[in-house]
Protein backbone atom coordinates (compact mmCIF):
# COMPACT_ATOMS: atom_id res chain seq x y z
CA UNK A 1 0.00 0.00 0.00
CA UNK A 2 3.07 2.53 0.97
CA UNK A 3 4.69 1.52 -1.98
CA UNK A 4 1.00 2.32 -4.45
CA UNK A 5 0.88 5.68 -2.32
CA UNK A 6 4.37 6.64 -2.99
CA UNK A 7 3.86 6.17 -6.97
CA UNK A 8 0.77 7.97 -6.87
CA UNK A 9 2.03 10.87 -5.02
CA UNK A 10 4.97 11.04 -7.89
CA UNK A 11 2.58 10.97 -10.52
CA UNK A 12 0.73 14.18 -8.44
CA UNK A 13 4.16 16.06 -8.14
CA UNK A 14 4.95 15.34 -12.55
CA UNK A 15 1.77 16.70 -12.72
CA UNK A 16 1.80 19.52 -10.71
CA UNK A 17 4.98 20.20 -12.60
CA UNK A 18 4.14 19.83 -15.66
CA UNK A 19 0.99 22.48 -15.40
CA UNK A 20 3.34 25.04 -13.75
CA UNK A 21 6.01 24.87 -16.49
CA UNK A 22 2.72 24.91 -19.11
CA UNK A 23 1.73 28.59 -17.13
CA UNK A 24 5.09 29.83 -17.12
CA UNK A 25 5.22 28.69 -20.87
CA UNK A 26 1.86 30.70 -21.49
CA UNK A 27 2.54 33.47 -19.20
CA UNK A 28 5.91 34.11 -21.59
CA UNK A 29 4.02 33.74 -24.56
CA UNK A 30 1.55 36.56 -23.90
CA UNK A 31 4.69 38.47 -22.93
CA UNK A 32 6.89 37.75 -25.85
CA UNK A 33 3.55 38.69 -28.01
CA UNK A 34 2.81 42.09 -26.58
CA UNK A 35 3.05 44.52 -29.87
CA UNK A 36 6.44 46.21 -29.89
CA UNK A 37 6.03 49.52 -28.98
CA UNK A 38 6.21 52.79 -31.31
CA UNK A 39 6.91 55.95 -30.06
CA UNK A 40 4.13 58.52 -30.48
CA UNK A 41 5.63 61.94 -29.86
CA UNK A 42 4.10 64.44 -27.35
CA UNK A 43 2.34 67.56 -29.77
CA UNK A 44 3.93 70.23 -30.04
CA UNK A 45 2.70 73.62 -27.58
CA UNK A 46 0.05 76.02 -29.79
CA UNK A 47 -1.07 72.93 -31.79
CA UNK A 48 -4.48 71.07 -32.63
CA UNK A 49 -5.34 68.55 -34.77
CA UNK A 50 -6.56 69.05 -38.38
CA UNK A 51 -9.41 66.77 -38.52
CA UNK A 52 -12.18 68.22 -40.94
CA UNK A 53 -9.76 71.11 -41.33
CA UNK A 54 -10.85 73.86 -44.08
CA UNK A 55 -9.17 77.05 -45.39
CA UNK A 56 -10.88 80.12 -46.97
CA UNK A 57 -13.04 78.75 -50.21
CA UNK A 58 -10.58 79.85 -53.80
CA UNK A 59 -12.18 81.30 -56.56
CA UNK A 60 -9.70 79.66 -58.19
CA UNK A 61 -6.52 77.00 -57.42
CA UNK A 62 -3.05 78.21 -58.54
CA UNK A 63 -1.11 74.91 -59.08
CA UNK A 64 2.69 74.55 -59.27
CA UNK A 65 3.94 71.35 -60.21
CA UNK A 66 6.98 69.83 -59.41
CA UNK A 67 7.73 66.28 -60.63
CA UNK A 68 7.00 66.19 -64.69
CA UNK A 69 8.31 62.80 -65.30
CA UNK A 70 5.88 59.18 -65.20
CA UNK A 71 3.20 60.90 -63.07
CA UNK A 72 3.74 64.88 -63.52
CA UNK A 73 2.64 65.27 -67.33
CA UNK A 74 -0.54 63.37 -66.99
CA UNK A 75 -1.35 65.64 -63.76
CA UNK A 76 -0.97 68.30 -66.11
CA UNK A 77 -3.05 66.60 -68.87
CA UNK A 78 -6.03 66.43 -66.20
CA UNK A 79 -5.61 69.95 -64.32
CA UNK A 80 -6.35 71.53 -68.11
CA UNK A 81 -9.64 70.00 -68.05
CA UNK A 82 -10.53 70.92 -64.44
CA UNK A 83 -12.67 74.01 -63.92
CA UNK A 84 -11.43 76.74 -61.49
CA UNK A 85 -7.72 75.87 -61.78
CA UNK A 86 -4.58 78.08 -63.16
CA UNK A 87 -1.04 76.18 -64.17
CA UNK A 88 1.49 78.89 -63.03
CA UNK A 89 4.67 76.80 -62.71
CA UNK A 90 6.75 73.70 -64.00
CA UNK A 91 9.58 71.69 -62.45
CA UNK A 92 11.79 69.46 -62.97
CA UNK A 93 15.24 68.57 -62.69
CA UNK A 94 15.37 68.54 -66.69
CA UNK A 95 14.18 71.32 -68.53
CA UNK A 96 13.18 68.64 -71.33
CA UNK A 97 10.66 67.71 -69.38
CA UNK A 98 9.35 71.14 -68.29
CA UNK A 99 9.20 72.02 -72.44
CA UNK A 100 6.96 69.08 -72.45
CA UNK A 101 4.39 70.07 -70.31
CA UNK A 102 4.74 73.69 -71.71
CA UNK A 103 3.64 72.26 -74.47
CA UNK A 104 0.48 70.41 -72.36
CA UNK A 105 -0.62 74.17 -71.75
CA UNK A 106 -0.04 75.50 -75.11
CA UNK A 107 -2.10 72.49 -76.82
CA UNK A 108 -4.98 73.32 -74.28
CA UNK A 109 -4.61 77.07 -75.59
CA UNK A 110 -3.51 77.90 -71.99
CA UNK A 111 -0.92 80.26 -71.49
CA UNK A 112 2.69 78.92 -70.76
CA UNK A 113 3.16 78.46 -66.83
CA UNK A 114 7.12 79.83 -65.40
CA UNK A 115 9.61 77.27 -65.92
CA UNK A 116 12.30 75.75 -62.73
CA UNK A 117 14.61 73.26 -63.88
CA UNK A 118 18.68 72.77 -63.92
CA UNK A 119 19.11 72.34 -60.11
CA UNK A 120 17.75 69.76 -57.62
CA UNK A 121 17.16 72.60 -55.58
CA UNK A 122 14.89 74.73 -58.10
CA UNK A 123 11.65 73.85 -56.56
CA UNK A 124 12.40 76.22 -53.85
CA UNK A 125 12.01 79.08 -56.06
CA UNK A 126 8.73 77.63 -57.21
CA UNK A 127 7.46 77.21 -53.72
CA UNK A 128 8.25 80.35 -52.49
CA UNK A 129 6.34 82.02 -55.06
CA UNK A 130 3.37 83.77 -53.54
CA UNK A 131 0.83 83.43 -56.16
CA UNK A 132 0.37 79.68 -55.73
CA UNK A 133 -2.26 77.81 -53.13
CA UNK A 134 -1.07 74.41 -54.00
CA UNK A 135 1.96 72.52 -54.49
CA UNK A 136 1.35 68.84 -56.74
CA UNK A 137 4.08 66.69 -55.80
CA UNK A 138 5.01 63.98 -58.40
CA UNK A 139 8.94 63.70 -57.92
CA UNK A 140 10.65 60.23 -57.02
CA UNK A 141 9.48 58.97 -53.57
CA UNK A 142 12.52 60.41 -50.99
CA UNK A 143 11.84 63.69 -52.40
CA UNK A 144 8.17 63.88 -51.70
CA UNK A 145 8.33 64.81 -47.45
CA UNK A 146 11.27 67.31 -48.09
CA UNK A 147 9.16 69.51 -50.30
CA UNK A 148 5.72 68.87 -48.55
CA UNK A 149 7.50 70.25 -45.37
CA UNK A 150 9.11 73.54 -47.49
CA UNK A 151 5.84 74.33 -49.68
CA UNK A 152 3.45 73.75 -46.27
CA UNK A 153 6.07 76.39 -44.30
CA UNK A 154 5.75 78.70 -47.32
CA UNK A 155 2.12 78.83 -47.06
CA UNK A 156 1.03 75.96 -49.48
CA UNK A 157 -1.13 73.25 -50.24
CA UNK A 158 0.16 70.18 -50.48
CA UNK A 159 -1.10 67.14 -52.47
CA UNK A 160 1.73 64.31 -52.41
CA UNK A 161 1.98 61.29 -54.92
CA UNK A 162 2.29 57.82 -52.98
CA UNK A 163 3.82 56.88 -50.88
CA UNK A 164 4.26 60.47 -49.38
CA UNK A 165 6.22 58.98 -46.85
CA UNK A 166 8.85 56.32 -46.63
CA UNK A 167 9.31 56.02 -42.61
CA UNK A 168 8.14 57.27 -39.51
CA UNK A 169 10.00 60.01 -39.07
CA UNK A 170 8.69 61.93 -42.26
CA UNK A 171 4.94 60.87 -41.49
CA UNK A 172 5.53 62.68 -38.26
CA UNK A 173 7.14 65.59 -39.61
CA UNK A 174 4.13 66.03 -42.31
CA UNK A 175 1.70 65.80 -39.49
CA UNK A 176 3.41 68.55 -37.25
CA UNK A 177 3.69 70.57 -39.86
CA UNK A 178 0.07 70.69 -41.17
CA UNK A 179 -0.83 70.76 -37.86
CA UNK A 180 1.19 74.22 -37.06
CA UNK A 181 0.49 75.93 -40.52
CA UNK A 182 -3.19 74.67 -40.80
CA UNK A 183 -2.39 73.52 -44.53
CA UNK A 184 -3.50 70.83 -46.10
CA UNK A 185 -1.68 67.73 -46.99
CA UNK A 186 -3.13 64.96 -48.84
CA UNK A 187 -1.82 62.06 -50.70
CA UNK A 188 -2.57 61.24 -53.69
CA UNK A 189 -4.20 57.49 -53.37
CA UNK A 190 -6.19 57.43 -56.72
CA UNK A 191 -7.56 53.98 -56.22
CA UNK A 192 -10.15 54.92 -53.55
CA UNK A 193 -11.96 56.52 -56.56
CA UNK A 194 -11.98 53.90 -59.03
CA UNK A 195 -15.60 53.27 -59.68
CA UNK A 196 -15.94 49.68 -58.24
CA UNK A 197 -13.91 50.67 -55.03
CA UNK A 198 -15.86 53.94 -54.03
CA UNK A 199 -19.87 52.30 -55.42
CA UNK A 200 -18.67 49.56 -53.07
CA UNK A 201 -17.48 51.72 -50.04
CA UNK A 202 -20.89 54.01 -50.85
CA UNK A 203 -22.88 50.29 -50.23
CA UNK A 204 -21.14 49.68 -47.42
CA UNK A 205 -22.03 53.12 -45.78
CA UNK A 206 -25.91 52.40 -46.64
CA UNK A 207 -25.20 48.60 -44.75
CA UNK A 208 -25.15 46.09 -47.51
CA UNK A 209 -22.33 44.27 -46.06
CA UNK A 210 -23.98 44.54 -42.59
CA UNK A 211 -20.95 45.18 -40.25
CA UNK A 212 -17.57 44.78 -42.37
CA UNK A 213 -15.15 42.14 -40.42
CA UNK A 214 -12.58 41.83 -42.88
CA UNK A 215 -10.67 43.78 -45.75
CA UNK A 216 -8.01 42.79 -48.52
CA UNK A 217 -6.09 44.93 -50.75
CA UNK A 218 -2.86 44.77 -52.13
CA UNK A 219 -0.37 45.90 -55.22
CA UNK A 220 0.51 43.04 -57.04
CA UNK A 221 2.59 44.40 -60.31
CA UNK A 222 5.40 42.80 -61.98
CA UNK A 223 7.36 45.95 -62.84
CA UNK A 224 9.88 44.44 -64.78
CA UNK A 225 9.31 45.89 -68.00
CA UNK A 226 9.56 49.70 -66.49
CA UNK A 227 12.28 49.04 -63.77
CA UNK A 228 14.32 51.00 -66.44
CA UNK A 229 11.95 53.54 -67.42
CA UNK A 230 12.53 54.83 -63.37
CA UNK A 231 14.77 58.13 -63.59
CA UNK A 232 18.25 57.28 -62.47
CA UNK A 233 16.78 53.82 -62.00
CA UNK A 234 15.64 55.21 -58.26
CA UNK A 235 12.89 52.39 -57.80
CA UNK A 236 14.71 49.38 -58.20
CA UNK A 237 17.35 51.35 -55.58
CA UNK A 238 14.53 51.63 -53.19
CA UNK A 239 13.79 48.13 -53.06
CA UNK A 240 17.34 47.34 -53.29
CA UNK A 241 17.78 49.01 -49.79
CA UNK A 242 14.55 48.66 -48.02
CA UNK A 243 12.43 46.06 -46.52
CA UNK A 244 8.81 45.47 -46.02
CA UNK A 245 6.06 46.54 -47.92
CA UNK A 246 7.49 50.06 -48.98
CA UNK A 247 3.77 50.61 -51.49
CA UNK A 248 0.99 49.78 -49.30
CA UNK A 249 -0.98 51.99 -50.62
CA UNK A 250 -3.17 51.21 -53.33
CA UNK A 251 -4.14 48.37 -51.26
CA UNK A 252 -5.33 49.75 -47.58
CA UNK A 253 -6.82 53.23 -49.06
CA UNK A 254 -10.13 51.41 -49.60
CA UNK A 255 -9.42 49.10 -46.99
CA UNK A 256 -8.96 52.02 -44.56
CA UNK A 257 -12.30 53.91 -45.84
CA UNK A 258 -14.25 50.58 -45.74
CA UNK A 259 -13.48 50.15 -41.78
CA UNK A 260 -13.54 53.89 -40.95
CA UNK A 261 -9.99 54.86 -39.63
CA UNK A 262 -9.86 57.12 -37.92
CA UNK A 263 -13.46 58.31 -38.04
CA UNK A 264 -14.48 55.31 -35.72
CA UNK A 265 -11.98 52.66 -35.61
CA UNK A 266 -7.86 52.67 -35.72
CA UNK A 267 -5.54 50.12 -36.67
CA UNK A 268 -4.24 48.66 -33.52
CA UNK A 269 -0.63 46.38 -34.56
CA UNK A 270 0.56 44.51 -37.19
CA UNK A 271 2.21 41.22 -38.35
CA UNK A 272 4.08 40.93 -41.09
CA UNK A 273 6.28 38.63 -43.58
CA UNK A 274 8.11 38.69 -46.48
CA UNK A 275 10.10 35.89 -49.01
CA UNK A 276 13.40 36.10 -49.79
CA UNK A 277 14.93 38.28 -52.40
CA UNK A 278 15.10 36.58 -55.75
CA UNK A 279 13.99 38.27 -58.79
CA UNK A 280 15.65 41.98 -57.62
CA UNK A 281 18.90 40.68 -57.07
CA UNK A 282 18.76 38.71 -60.67
CA UNK A 283 17.41 41.57 -62.52
CA UNK A 284 20.64 43.62 -61.02
CA UNK A 285 22.85 40.85 -62.28
CA UNK A 286 20.87 40.56 -65.81
CA UNK A 287 21.18 44.15 -66.18
CA UNK A 288 24.68 45.24 -64.63
CA UNK A 289 26.78 42.18 -64.15
CA UNK A 290 26.68 42.79 -60.93
CA UNK A 291 26.19 40.14 -57.64
CA UNK A 292 23.69 41.29 -55.13
CA UNK A 293 24.04 39.88 -51.71
CA UNK A 294 22.30 42.42 -49.61
CA UNK A 295 19.13 43.05 -51.45
CA UNK A 296 16.61 44.21 -48.98
CA UNK A 297 12.91 43.77 -50.68
CA UNK A 298 11.20 40.20 -50.56
CA UNK A 299 9.99 39.00 -53.62
CA UNK A 300 6.67 39.27 -52.07
CA UNK A 301 5.47 40.74 -48.65
CA UNK A 302 2.53 40.02 -46.68
CA UNK A 303 0.86 42.11 -43.54
CA UNK A 304 -1.77 41.52 -41.22
CA UNK A 305 -3.46 44.55 -39.01
CA UNK A 306 -5.88 44.09 -36.21
CA UNK A 307 -8.22 47.16 -35.66
CA UNK A 308 -9.09 48.50 -31.93
CA UNK A 309 -12.55 46.97 -32.79
CA UNK A 310 -11.48 43.72 -33.53
CA UNK A 311 -11.08 44.19 -37.73
CA UNK A 312 -8.67 42.87 -39.73
CA UNK A 313 -6.77 43.74 -42.92
CA UNK A 314 -4.74 42.17 -45.20
CA UNK A 315 -2.22 43.56 -47.28
CA UNK A 316 0.43 42.06 -49.96
CA UNK A 317 3.21 43.88 -52.20
CA UNK A 318 4.77 41.78 -54.78
CA UNK A 319 6.23 43.75 -57.78
CA UNK A 320 8.82 40.91 -59.06
CA UNK A 321 7.35 37.69 -59.97
CA UNK A 322 5.31 36.93 -63.06
CA UNK A 323 1.32 37.22 -62.04
CA UNK A 324 -2.16 38.89 -63.35
CA UNK A 325 -2.17 42.40 -61.86
CA UNK A 326 -4.07 42.84 -58.84
CA UNK A 327 -4.88 45.09 -55.98
CA UNK A 328 -7.17 42.19 -54.39
CA UNK A 329 -9.88 44.19 -52.44
CA UNK A 330 -12.29 41.92 -50.77
CA UNK A 331 -14.84 43.45 -48.57
CA UNK A 332 -15.94 40.64 -46.15
CA UNK A 333 -19.01 41.38 -44.01
CA UNK A 334 -22.11 39.88 -41.71
CA UNK A 335 -24.21 40.01 -44.45
CA UNK A 336 -22.33 40.15 -47.77
CA UNK A 337 -19.09 40.48 -49.33
CA UNK A 338 -17.10 42.03 -52.33
CA UNK A 339 -14.17 40.90 -54.74
CA UNK A 340 -12.44 43.29 -57.44
CA UNK A 341 -10.07 40.57 -59.06
CA UNK A 342 -9.91 38.73 -61.10
CA UNK A 343 -13.77 39.77 -61.76
CA UNK A 344 -15.55 41.76 -59.87
CA UNK A 345 -18.33 40.33 -57.71
CA UNK A 346 -21.25 40.40 -54.58
CA UNK A 347 -22.26 37.99 -52.84
CA UNK A 348 -25.25 38.81 -49.88
CA UNK A 349 -28.13 37.27 -47.46
CA UNK A 350 -31.15 38.17 -49.76
CA UNK A 351 -32.98 38.86 -46.52
CA UNK A 352 -30.43 41.66 -45.95
CA UNK A 353 -30.42 43.12 -49.63
CA UNK A 354 -34.15 43.72 -49.70
CA UNK A 355 -34.16 45.20 -46.22
CA UNK A 356 -31.87 47.76 -47.49
CA UNK A 357 -34.31 48.95 -49.22
CA UNK A 358 -32.28 48.72 -52.20
CA UNK A 359 -33.83 46.84 -56.01
CA UNK A 360 -36.08 43.29 -55.20
CA UNK A 361 -33.58 41.22 -56.96
CA UNK A 362 -34.81 37.88 -57.13
CA UNK A 363 -33.44 34.25 -56.61
CA UNK A 364 -30.46 35.36 -55.07
CA UNK A 365 -28.47 32.96 -52.19
CA UNK A 366 -25.26 33.12 -49.82
CA UNK A 367 -23.66 30.37 -51.73
CA UNK A 368 -22.39 31.89 -54.90
CA UNK A 369 -22.56 35.25 -56.29
CA UNK A 370 -24.91 37.56 -57.46
CA UNK A 371 -25.88 37.14 -61.34
CA UNK A 372 -23.85 39.64 -63.64
CA UNK A 373 -26.88 41.84 -64.39
CA UNK A 374 -27.59 41.97 -60.43
CA UNK A 375 -24.09 43.31 -60.21
CA UNK A 376 -24.15 45.72 -62.92
CA UNK A 377 -27.58 47.06 -61.58
CA UNK A 378 -26.27 47.58 -57.72
CA UNK A 379 -22.92 49.33 -59.40
CA UNK A 380 -25.01 51.66 -60.97
CA UNK A 381 -27.73 51.98 -57.94
CA UNK A 382 -24.66 53.42 -55.56
CA UNK A 383 -22.84 55.39 -57.64
CA UNK A 384 -22.07 58.64 -55.87
CA UNK A 385 -24.03 61.58 -56.87
CA UNK A 386 -20.69 63.07 -57.81
CA UNK A 387 -19.30 60.17 -59.83
CA UNK A 388 -22.20 60.07 -62.38
CA UNK A 389 -21.89 63.53 -62.70
CA UNK A 390 -18.08 63.44 -63.64
CA UNK A 391 -17.81 59.78 -64.87
CA UNK A 392 -18.10 60.64 -68.69
CA UNK A 393 -15.76 63.42 -68.65
CA UNK A 394 -13.47 61.38 -66.41
CA UNK A 395 -13.20 58.32 -68.81
CA UNK A 396 -12.82 60.68 -71.32
CA UNK A 397 -10.02 62.28 -70.09
CA UNK A 398 -8.34 59.10 -68.66
CA UNK A 399 -5.54 58.65 -65.70
CA UNK A 400 -6.13 54.61 -64.84
CA UNK A 401 -9.48 54.91 -66.26
CA UNK A 402 -10.80 57.81 -65.29
CA UNK A 403 -9.67 57.43 -61.65
CA UNK A 404 -7.39 60.33 -61.39
CA UNK A 405 -9.93 62.72 -63.30
CA UNK A 406 -11.86 62.24 -60.20
CA UNK A 407 -9.39 61.72 -57.52
CA UNK A 408 -7.75 65.70 -59.01
CA UNK A 409 -11.32 67.48 -59.31
CA UNK A 410 -12.59 66.22 -56.11
CA UNK A 411 -9.36 67.96 -54.80
CA UNK A 412 -9.68 71.29 -56.36
CA UNK A 413 -13.61 71.35 -55.82
CA UNK A 414 -12.88 71.05 -52.03
CA UNK A 415 -10.42 73.55 -52.17
CA UNK A 416 -12.62 75.88 -54.11
CA UNK A 417 -15.46 75.30 -51.87
CA UNK A 418 -13.96 75.66 -48.78
CA UNK A 419 -14.65 72.30 -47.41
CA UNK A 420 -12.39 69.27 -45.84
CA UNK A 421 -10.38 67.31 -48.50
CA UNK A 422 -11.65 63.65 -48.76
CA UNK A 423 -8.46 62.24 -47.54
CA UNK A 424 -5.95 63.98 -44.64
CA UNK A 425 -2.63 64.33 -43.33
CA UNK A 426 -3.72 60.98 -40.53
CA UNK A 427 -4.78 59.02 -43.84
CA UNK A 428 -1.67 59.39 -45.18
CA UNK A 429 0.11 58.99 -41.98
CA UNK A 430 -1.78 55.59 -41.69
CA UNK A 431 -1.56 54.51 -45.14
CA UNK A 432 2.93 54.67 -45.34
CA UNK A 433 3.15 53.74 -41.83
CA UNK A 434 2.94 49.92 -43.09
CA UNK A 435 6.32 50.92 -45.43
CA UNK A 436 8.14 51.23 -42.14
CA UNK A 437 6.10 49.18 -39.27
CA UNK A 438 6.43 45.77 -41.70
CA UNK A 439 9.98 46.00 -41.63
CA UNK A 440 9.72 45.95 -37.73
CA UNK A 441 7.99 43.42 -37.84
CA UNK A 442 10.01 41.18 -40.38
CA UNK A 443 13.04 41.97 -38.85
CA UNK A 444 11.67 40.57 -35.32
CA UNK A 445 10.98 37.44 -36.45
CA UNK A 446 7.11 38.35 -37.93
CA UNK A 447 6.62 40.20 -34.03
CA UNK A 448 3.19 42.14 -33.37
CA UNK A 449 4.13 45.66 -33.95
CA UNK A 450 2.05 48.74 -32.59
CA UNK A 451 0.62 50.73 -34.65
CA UNK A 452 0.85 54.34 -33.76
CA UNK A 453 -2.31 56.61 -33.10
CA UNK A 454 -1.72 59.38 -35.50
CA UNK A 455 -4.33 61.68 -34.13
CA UNK A 456 -2.67 61.52 -31.19
CA UNK A 457 -5.89 60.64 -29.11
CA UNK A 458 -8.87 61.86 -31.62
CA UNK A 459 -9.54 59.06 -33.62
CA UNK A 460 -13.01 58.40 -32.43
CA UNK A 461 -13.98 62.19 -32.45
CA UNK A 462 -15.39 61.49 -36.13
CA UNK A 463 -17.82 59.18 -37.11
CA UNK A 464 -17.74 58.19 -40.81
CA UNK A 465 -16.54 60.43 -44.11
CA UNK A 466 -16.67 64.21 -44.42
CA UNK A 467 -17.77 63.92 -47.55
CA UNK A 468 -21.83 62.44 -47.88
CA UNK A 469 -22.57 59.60 -50.22
CA UNK A 470 -25.84 59.69 -52.00
CA UNK A 471 -27.60 57.18 -54.36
Amino acid sequence: MQKHFKILFICFALLASTMSLAAQRVKTTKKVFEPLETVVPARPVGQKDVLNLTTPKMDVVRVGFIGLGMRGPGAVERFVHIPGTKVVALCDLLPDRVASAQKILKDAGLPEAVSYSGSEDAWKKLCDRKDIDLIYIATDWKHHTPIAVYAMEHGKNVAIEVPSANSLKEIWQLINTSEKTRKHCMQLENCVYDFFEISTLNMAQHGLFGEILHTEGSYLHNLEDFWGVYWNNWRMDFNHKNRGDVYPTHGIGPDCQLLNIHRGDRMNYLVSMDTKAVNGPAYIKKTTGHDVTDFQNGDQTSTLIRTIKGKTILIEHDVMTPRPYSRMYQVVGTEGYASKYPVEQFCFRPSNLKSTGTLNYQDLNVHKAVPDSVRDALLKEYEPKFVKELEATAKKVGGHGGMDYIMDYRLVYCLRNGLPLDMDVYDLAEWCCIGELSKISIENSSAPVAIPDFTRGAWNKIKGFSYAFAK
